[in-house]
């Protein structure tokens, strides 16, 4: 079977770089030989004849060659991972045709991480205004949030980024085809728009349909935004500020919109099952951000879960247990910040070869192969990590291995995790505890971020950096953040761990000053007992 995949590697290779309209492909030609002619300086008509007479030897075409193909790599989905994997490959000089059932760019630039992030930004902004007098301002009287101009600014930087998506697909001469995806056989998909349909063939596919939102199974939960349940995709599109809350989940999706909705003026009730919210991340992390959500307003409410949910008058009454005990909670708006499903349905994936697991689609191993060898998938749809960053990075590597042959995979001991509340947390390898199962003789750094002046001089002094390593070499094994600007500043942790950095050539790396990094370079230090602030 390995034999196979080389064989089919190598194949595709041949002919990554034709296109299959190429002009004079395939078109016979004659060699003659200078021996020949040497042998007869004066060669009779008989002879000329005769040579003329032989047939000419076409090429023999790789198998898939033969086969009318519309591109070389067709690619179901134009999310993050989607349109990278398929402006790589273009780059390359496949032809390469992206199918997108609805937007350009996916959940992520319409429903996820832009329009919510441009969502926290505003809201941020609208913090600041109101703690003027922090910056030697006068105070800014009855400051509030323009809702229509929030969601204007919001739809703006969507309808922007989309639009250069679009802009990108022809510069690069990637087709943009709309409709949703259904497989015939390994090399074909039919592909439906209002009631249309039409037929497109490749020598290799990507998957990269991404997830959806879905409704927890949660006893007397029904209904949809109209009945106030909403998922991120209601609560990105917003048409007004609810006067109450209850978010389910405190990982990044439930404390962002937490702190969006909570700064536009919502009572907000974050309920998680965990003992602290980001249970992902390391502990800290999740304890810190808890404490300043408490401090700004938000009731948090950890270890606890929703038994069930009764319909109101005016929204929703959810019974939160913690323990032994019942608390009885009435909203307007139930969030449902947990709960995804890899969009499969419907495209009869299992028909040609591709296996699905309970999360997804199952790959063969890093190399983002599935079991039919001409698929690949990327992306959410996989059902690992789901992460706009990460599916970029797999469309990246499952285009190397398609069209270059390589043998790539992705290293996901180094993925960032970043969470944009204000402030915002970061977090990239091993946790403490991590490090501890693992049987690592663990050593840790800290330090606050309060008493360097760029944090003062910009008012953000909160939080905190965490630096976990091994304690005989100093090897750095993870980085954890709390505080301004650090989803920005997690990527210099980021190479540390991709590169083995130790301690010590960290600690030995200049930072400037004033800046936030500070702090960073302070827990290095202070991981190796001699932090030049610690008090």
């Amino acid at each position: 079977m390995e034999n196979d995949h080389i064989q089919d590697r190598a194949e595709a290779n041949d002919s990554s770089h034709q296109s299959t309209s190429a002009p004079n492909a395939g078109e016979p030609g004659l060699t003659v030989s200078a021996a020949s002619a040497t042998l007869t300086p004066k060669p009779s008509p008989s002879i000329i004849e005769a040579i003329s007479g032989i047939p000419v030897t076409k090429e023999q075409p790789q198998p898939m060659a033969n086969e009318n193909f519309d591109a070389d790599l067709i690619v179901i989905g134009a999310g993050p991972g989607g349109y990278f994997a398929a402006i790589r490959a273009a780059q390359l000089g496949a032809k390469v045709i992206c199918v997108e059932k609805e937007y350009l760019g996916g959940t992520c630039l319409n429903w996820g991480c832009v329009p919510s992030k441009a969502m926290i930004a505003s809201v941020e902004m609208l913090n600041k205004a109101k703690k003027a007098k922090d910056w030697g301002l006068k105070p800014i009287e009855n400051v509030e949030m323009d809702f229509d101009a929030f969601i204007a600014r919001k739809d703006k930087i969507v309808l922007t980024e989309r639009g250069g998506i679009g802009m990108l697909f022809k510069k690069n001469k990637v087709t943009h085809v709309e409709g949703f995806a259904k497989f015939v056989d390994r090399n074909t998909v039919e592909v439906t728009k209002d009631g249309k349909s039409q037929t497109l063939r490749a020598k290799n596919f990507i998957l990269a349909m991404g997830s959806s939102v879905i409704h927890l199974p949660i006893p007397g939960l029904q209904g949809g935004r109209a009945e106030g349940v909403w998922t991120s995709d209601e609560a990105v599109t917003a048409t007004h500020v609810p006067k109450s809350m209850i978010v389910l989940g405190g990982g990044a999706v439930g404390c962002e919109f937490s702190y969006v909705f909570s700064g536009l003026g919502s009572k907000v009730t974050l309920v998680e099952m965990m003992p602290q919210l980001l249970p992902v991340m390391d502990d800290d992390l999740g304890k810190e951000l808890g404490k300043i959500f408490t401090k700004s307003g938000i009731a948090v409410k950890t270890g606890a879960t929703i038994e069930k949910v009764e319909k109101t008058a005016n929204g929703w009454k959810a019974y939160v247990k913690k323990g032994a005990e019942v608390e009885e909670i009435e909203a307007e708006v139930l969030l449902l910040g947990v709960g995804r499903k890899a969009n499969t349905e419907g495209m009869n994936l299992e028909g040609v070869g591709v296996k699905l697991h309970r999360r997804g689609v199952e790959v063969v191993d890093d190399t983002l192969r599935t079991h039919a060898d001409n698929i690949w998938a990327i992306g959410d749809v996989t059902g690992r990590i789901q992460l706009a960053h990460v599916a970029q990075q797999e469309g990246l590597v499952a285009v190397a291995n398609i069209l270059q042959g390589a043998n790539k995979t992705v290293d996901y001991n180094t993925v960032p995790n970043a969470v944009y509340t204000a402030p915002e947390v970061a977090s990239v390898g091993l946790t403490e505890g991590q490090a501890k199962e693992k049987g690592y003789d663990v050593v840790v750094g800290r330090s606050k971020f309060m008493i360097f002046a760029k944090a003062m001089a910009s008012n953000e002094t909160e939080g905190f950096v965490k630096v976990v390593a091994e304690k005989k070499y100093g090897q750095v094994l993870g980085v954890h953040m709390l505080g301004g600007h650090v989803t920005d500043l997690i990527h210099e942790a980021v190479v540390a761990i991709k590169l083995e950095a130790t301690l010590e050539s960290m600690a030995d790396t200049i930072h400037a000053h004033p800046t936030m990094a500070e702090a960073v370079i302070e827990a290095f230090e202070d991981a190796m007992g001699h932090a030049i602030h610690k008090f």
